[in-house]
């Protein structure tokens, strides 16, 4: 009963003891006691159970009791660290037990080897172990024993036999009623989805597991770690950091097992060094690392070491001693089989070329290139990393440029399985690394219209495809509402000043629960074949300039599109730019609010700064046509039309060359419906709506109680032309959870990747509207991007607070020149020249952009 009803079964053992029992009933009693402890509970408790379970079964004369009781010793000795003592017990068990007990106890003695790392071992007890259970017609045993052998080939990097004993053990668990076995193989299951790239599956069979283990009250510490590791392969890094911290302290708050403490510990360290924090990692790792050896856990004191090594490099701690390190945790991973040795390789090969070691390097980098072929998709690019270094090495511009497409492929066939859109933008962090070395071989080799070609082929990927379509699931849209509903509900009690900390609770498990929907979708489009080809660029351009800005070690290269060719010039650091960046949205804070006009030539200055740090000799060559900017992500807070060289032109702003192509060729949709949408609570009651309304003749105008998400969303689909004057809500935290405020509550992002075609053009009259946050490699989410993607071809947004009574002005001379065929850019550079020339009137212009190219 103990893993069917582990909570009944406790009660049941404590029923038992309490009636006076025989020597062998107490004996059974305080062992399950002991397994429930040791399991969900005090290990110090469970010990104390077990060894009196195993006095009781040695005094009642039972061989095989005692060698049950002994097995189940054994494990919870290992779990707590004592690794001798542990199979000690495990192996007088073994001597002890008879046929089918004996095979019981085989199976646990497998498990021990699997937790200490003792792999083969492990699979050599269970191949003795099935035969006997199978023969004693014992379901329930030969199903662990499957689950066993499987997770076992999973660490062996088995998946197809793995995934092939799954199969068999989920068949046989169907025919019992141990819940929280059925849990387990659940959980395993998505194991080895994640094992074999598929995230998606992967995330969602680890919350239905979470579903079981929580009915039955079992924390599940192992599922913890499993979920961190595919949390940071999705890009999620801080949030598996948090996650396994927060495993510890319930761990240490129960006492419970020091086997997974060190794993949690093991998995926060590799979480911390993703999250760019090394001295976490390190702290974390060096810990992981004694707790290992002290449990006499080699196969996992070497994954920690390997970790430990990595965090000291991204500490800036590259030594000799580093190498030979790498090199050796190297050579112990491939003799254990794990999967991650190839890690090790690259990184000693690394380190060794940071020191000039070449010799050395092309030797580690060798051994780690042989996994470009097989295995799964970060594998594989860990061996094309490693072979592009190789080629750098060797001076090979066109080996490095090589293995970089070949690794980028990889990553971009894996990325279209995650349907999610944050799924896929964080993603394209594992890439990074081969996008800057493709760049710098592009700028020494092949000159600006190659940096260009590789500028864009690591730039807003996010974009090339739209996302997968949430689907109608029930559950999705329930909780979507209910979002609404509890999100509106804690605004109202902001606004009066009573206490929401419930409220916001609710929320936040709301949230929760629709990012774990939507991150279950898988992917269903196609990859984008559709290379980037500059030629068709620049016939595309005509009149107007098109400005990408890449970053080549922290300094910004102008990749200059125009007139048939690309011209490539130095500008000033990143870092310094991004600095000026956030003084200058402050100072555009400042100048929202009435009587700081004396400000407005500090914030002009700011403007002067940002163009030579962006621009730089560049400036000079803009003519004096449009302007298209293509900025980096990091970049993505810069107000465009604050620079000099850009304030008095059409200018439009794109997260990519590529995006801005596909805007100029969207082709707007058939009957050219107008939506006009006015949300509550804004200070000019969104007063440019109503003349609006009057200049389109018949749009369709939705306020006050009309302007509730659903029917927002049914008429924006394929809608023309859209402005909303709403309330916007940036969120840094979760970028999808941006969103503008409807009648019933928010309107987010989520909400507006179910549209089946977003707005051909959409404005959006509000404050930090167009503000987006910087995820992956360069990729930016929020509103706007949204729905790029979507249909839309162009957006007007603001990426700052703005006056909501100096945008009443601006917004109606946009619409004056839309209604007689301007696009969004001209449009908004003839709105600006006609507003006021005073500081508020004049930031509320700088700080709303046109993006896209409609």
């Amino acid at each position: 009963m103990v893993f069917a009803a582990p909570q009944d079964a406790l009660a049941r053992a404590e029923g038992v003891l309490d009636a006076d029992p025989s020597l062998l009933h107490a004996s059974i009693a305080h062992q399950v006691i002991g397994i429930w402890q040791r399991d969900w509970g005090d290990m110090k408790i469970a010990l104390h159970h077990l060894r009196r379970a195993r006095d009781l079964a040695a005094r009642a004369d039972s061989a095989d009791r005692e060698a049950d009781v002994l097995a189940a010793l054994g494990v919870a000795l290992v779990h707590s660290g004592r690794t001798q003592q542990g199979l000690a017990a495990l192996e007088r068990g073994v001597e002890r037990g008879t046929g089918h007990t004996r095979a019981r106890v085989l199976f646990r003695r497998a498990y021990a080897g699997w937790v200490l790392g003792r792999h083969r071992e492990a699979l050599e007890d269970v191949r003795k172990a099935i035969p006997v259970l199978r023969q004693a017609e014992d379901t329930i045993w030969v199903a662990r024993a499957l689950t066993l052998r499987a997770t076992v080939h999973l660490a062996l990097g088995a998946v197809d036999r793995a995934d092939a004993d799954f199969t068999a053990a989920e068949t046989l668990w169907d025919t019992t009623g141990q819940e929280h076995d059925k849990a387990d193989i659940v959980e395993s299951r998505g194991l080895a989805a994640f094992r074999s790239g598929d995230i998606p599956v992967s995330l969602r069979l680890f919350d239905e597991a979470e579903e079981r283990y929580a009915k039955l009250g079992t924390p599940s510490f192992m599922l913890y770690i499993r979920r961190c590791e595919v949390l940071m392969a999705a890009g999620l890094a801080p949030e598996a950091l948090a996650e396994a911290d927060a495993a510890i302290g319930v761990l240490d708050g129960i006492g419970g097992q020091a086997t997974r403490k060190a794993e949690l510990l093991l998995v926060a360290a590799h979480a911390a060094r993703r999250a760019g924090d090394p001295h976490t990692s390190i702290a974390r790792a060096e810990l992981a690392v004694r707790l290992f050896a002290g449990q006499r856990r080699p196969w996992w004191e070497a994954h920690a070491r390997l970790v430990l090594i990595q965090a000291r490099v991204a500490a800036g701690r590259g030594s000799g001693r580093l190498v030979a390190d790498a090199a050796a945790v190297a050579e112990k991973l491939a003799s254990f089989g794990a999967p991650v040795a190839p890690e090790a390789s690259l990184l000693a090969g690394r380190i060794a070329l940071g020191l000039g070691w070449t010799a050395d390097a092309e030797r580690h980098l060798a051994v780690a290139a042989r996994s470009r072929h097989s295995g799964p998709p970060l594998a594989r690019m860990t061996g094309w990393a490693a072979q592009a270094l190789r080629a750098r090495s060797a001076g090979s511009s066109r080996g490095v440029l090589e293995a970089c497409r070949r690794g980028l492929d990889v990553l971009d066939d894996h990325r279209m399985t995650l349907g999610a859109s944050e799924l896929r933008a964080r993603a394209t962090e594992q890439g990074a690394e081969l996008a800057a070395l493709a760049q710098q071989a592009s700028v020494e080799s092949g000159g600006p219209r190659r940096l260009l070609v590789w500028s864009e082929r690591w730039r807003a990927t996010v974009l090339s495809a739209p996302p997968t379509r949430p689907p109608a699931d029930p559950g999705l849209l329930g909780d979507l509402t209910s979002f609404r509903v509890i999100a509106a509900q804690a605004e109202e009690a902001r606004m009066e000043g009573r206490p929401l900390p419930a409220l916001e609770r609710e929320q936040r498990r709301l949230e929760r629960e629709i990012r774990s929907r939507t991150l279950h979708m898988r992917g269903d489009a196609p990859g984008d074949e559709t290379r980037f080809d500059p030629a068709r660029l620049l016939a595309r351009l005509g009149e107007v300039r098109l400005v990408e800005l890449a970053v080549l070690d922290g300094r910004v290269q102008v990749l200059l599109c125009a007139e048939g060719r690309v011209r490539r010039f130095e500008a000033g650091l990143v870092a310094d730019a991004e600095r000026e960046a956030e003084h200058v949205q402050a100072g555009l804070r400042r100048l929202a609010h009435p009587g700081a006009d004396a400000r407005l030539p500090v914030v002009e200055a700011m403007g002067h700064r940002l163009e030579e740090l962006l621009l730089g000799p560049a400036a000079a060559h803009l003519g004096s046509g449009p302007v298209v900017v293509v900025p980096p992500g990091r970049l993505h807070r810069v107000p465009w039309a604050l620079l000099p060289s850009l304030r008095e032109r059409v200018l439009s702003v794109s997260p990519s060359a590529s995006s801005w192509l596909r805007a100029r060729e969207t082709e707007p949709p058939p009957g050219g419906r107008h939506v006009l949408v006015r949300g509550p609570g804004l200070a000019t009651g969104g007063a440019e709506v109503p003349e609006l309304a009057d200049r389109y003749g018949r749009p369709i105008l939705l306020e006050h109680d009309d302007a509730r998400v659903p029917r927002v969303l049914r008429e924006l689909d394929g809608a023309a032309l859209a402005h909303i004057a709403a309330h916007g809500v940036f969120r840094a935290d979760s970028p999808l959870f941006s969103s503008l405020r409807m009648a019933d509550g928010p309107l987010i992002v989520h909400d507006f990747e179910r549209l089946d075609r977003s707005p051909y053009r959409i404005i959006l009259s509000s404050c930090d509207t167009a503000r987006l946050a910087s995820v992956g490699a360069d990729e930016l989410l929020g509103l706007v991007t949204a729905l790029l993607p979507l249909g839309t071809a162009g957006v007007v947004a603001s990426s700052a607070p703005v006056n909501d009574a100096a945008v009443v002005p601006l917004m109606l001379a946009l619409h004056k020149g839309l209604s007689v065929g301007l696009s969004l850019a001209e449009a908004l550079r003839d709105a600006r020249a006609a507003l006021p020339g005073d500081a508020m009137h004049q930031a509320t212009g700088w700080a709303f952009a046109a993006f896209g190219a409609a």
